[in-house]
């Protein structure tokens, strides 16, 4: 089994994070902006009171863990960015405001690190890491025949968005943030998110849909980053299996996964997911998901196919997707598939991101998977020099296993 991780002794910005504090937990008007609260507030979002007005719905860990083996010792994984050159995992620690950091080969934790004061036992906020959950409990609901198909409208499912932006969008649109909705979401509190954040909070996140009025672009054209579409699979999934999302997933993914620690999803006030984002869980059961999703979907220990292999594949494989949403063409850097984002290079290789840093990384052929999560200064990690450094890192990881770009 895992045994004990270690930490560096010096982490990042420890008193702009609230160190001396004791890195306290925000409320709902701060939580997400104020870097003061941050790390309490991404580990500790159910004691958060009055967010979106709602509760939150719990995850049950597995009977059957996923057995974690540890390596001997921690490899000399090394790395370069710009003209620093040679830089080691402690030099990536005391750089970047990494709370926890996980590294899977072949079944073996190889690093597990935190910093923060957090643990192993923290559960970690995903942020839009939670994106790539939703597109998976899509997939599972394909394979049970309760989507009858993604070329389905959003209507089909859920009747009270026929007159909406996103009725008549088809599900596949809607996995590639294609929708065509005019949505803006620049995380500055002035953008489309920030009203659509209001008016769910106030009303609900399926009213909060029906409000999105305008179109930029016909569904399917252009990939443009929408957490609306997100939450409109959401209600399809919730119309379509007759469940919430987090009891769907519980029962399809998180216990057959071998999840050893409760997941937590925060919810609107009627109950229903926030599947944009809000989705808690420990650093290492974020690792078994990316160790699944290695697999494509295979649990390796058990030898059960947990998801749809052929769902997981189309979903993460850029040379599946039109070239709009190729990487350097859907974003200057990545691609997107169905909720996930694609690498350039010829490999295929995949992440689930969130804002202020939440990364799983995962290459399938290596057996390799990283996962990362963060107290970002901003919230993409572009704007900072956490997005180059955590793919220079990952390449690094990657050259050091054998792997090329």
């Amino acid at each position: 089994m895992v045994g004990l991780a270690t930490a560096v002794s010096a982490a990042p910005d420890e008193e702009r994070l609230g160190r001396s504090l004791g890195y306290p937990v925000g409320q709902a008007s701060n939580w997400f902006t104020s870097e003061l609260v941050r790390v309490g507030s991404f580990t500790h979002q159910a004691e958060i009171p009055g967010l979106m007005n709602g509760s939150v719905h719990e995850l049950a860990p597995s009977s059957q863990v996923m057995p974690l083996m540890r390596s001997a010792r921690e490899p000399a994984i090394r790395w370069h960015v710009d003209a620093l050159r040679n830089l080691s995992v402690d030099d990536y620690l005391a750089r970047q405001r990494v709370m926890g950091l996980l590294v899977i080969k072949d079944g073996a934790v190889q690093i597990e690190r935190y910093q923060y004061r957090r643990s192993a036992q923290d559960r970690f906020l995903s942020n839009s890491v939670a994106k790539s959950l939703v597109s998976l409990a899509i997939g599972l609901a394909l394979q049970d025949g309760s989507i009858k198909s993604i070329e389905d409208p959003a209507e089909r499912y859920v009747s009270s968005l026929a007159h909406s932006q996103f009725g008549r969008v088809s599900l596949r649109d809607l996995l590639r943030m294609a929708s065509g909705a005019r949505f803006s979401e620049r995380y500055d509190g002035s953008d489309d998110l920030e009203y659509f954040g209001r008016v769910a909070a106030r009303e609900g996140l399926e009213l909060a849909a029906q409000q999105i009025s305008e179109r930029a672009a016909e569904p399917g054209q252009r990939f443009n980053y929408a957490s609306a579409d997100t939450i409109v699979l959401t209600l399809v999934l919730r119309a379509a299996t007759g469940s919430s999302l987090s009891d769907y997933l519980q029962r399809r993914l998180w216990q057959p996964m071998g999840a050893e620690s409760s997941a937590l999803w925060r919810t609107d006030r009627q109950g229903v997911e926030i599947g944009s984002g809000n989705f808690n869980a420990t650093l290492r059961d974020y690792g078994r998901l990316g160790w699944l999703l290695a697999h494509d979907g295979l649990r390796p220990d058990t030898g059960q196919q947990v998801l749809p292999r052929e769902y997981v594949q189309e979903a993460t494989d850029a040379s599946r997707h039109p070239p709009q949403f190729a990487p350097g063409q859907a974003t200057p850097y990545f691609g997107y598939g169905y909720q996930f984002w694609t690498f350039p290079g010829r490999a295929r290789r995949f992440a689930l991101l969130g804002v202020y840093g939440q990364m799983i990384f995962v290459d399938p052929a290596l057996k390799l998977v990283m996962a990362q999560t963060s107290a970002n200064a901003k919230p993409r990690a572009g704007d900072t020099s956490l997005g180059r450094e955590a793919d220079a890192f990952w390449r690094g990881l990657v050259a050091h296993y054998g792997g090329s770009w």
